[in-house]
C-alpha cells in the first residue's frame, strides 16, 4: 500500500473551505482511479500546541505507481485544479509506503 497525505494550513475562510471541500472536492477525489480508501479530518491538532494545519486528507493506493497514475489521470487533474477554489492557506502533499 502507498499513502498520499495532504496537509492544509489554515485557510482565510474556514467555513468556505469546509463547505467546498465536503461538497465538491471530496466527490472529485473519490473518482481517482485505483483509490483503495480515503480519510479526512478538520480536527487537526499539534502535540506542541501550535495549530499548523487546519485539515488533513489521506488517500491509499496499491502502489506508488498506482498513485502516480491516479494523479496524472483526468480525475487527478480535476482534483488538482479544484484546490485553488478553497485552499487559500496553501497545501502540502507527501507520500510514503505503508508497512
Amino acid at each position: 500500500m502507498h499513502r498520499l497525505t495532504v496537509l492544509y494550513p489554515p485557510p482565510v475562510d474556514e467555513a468556505h473551505f469546509r463547505d467546498h471541500y465536503v461538497g465538491t472536492h471530496l466527490p472529485l477525489a473519490a473518482k481517482l482511479p485505483g483509490l483503495v480508501q480515503s480519510q479526512y479530518s478538520f480536527e487537526v491538532a499539534s502535540l506542541g500546541g501550535e495549530r499548523k494545519y487546519f485539515a488533513v486528507f489521506h488517500a491509499d493506493f496499491e502502489s506508488a505507481e498506482a498513485m502516480a497514475g491516479a494523479l496524472g489521470s483526468e480525475a487527478g487533474k480535476a482534483v488538482a485544479a479544484d484546490v485553488a477554489n478553497y485552499a487559500t492557506g496553501g497545501v502540502e502533499m507527501i507520500h510514503y509506503p505503508l508497512s
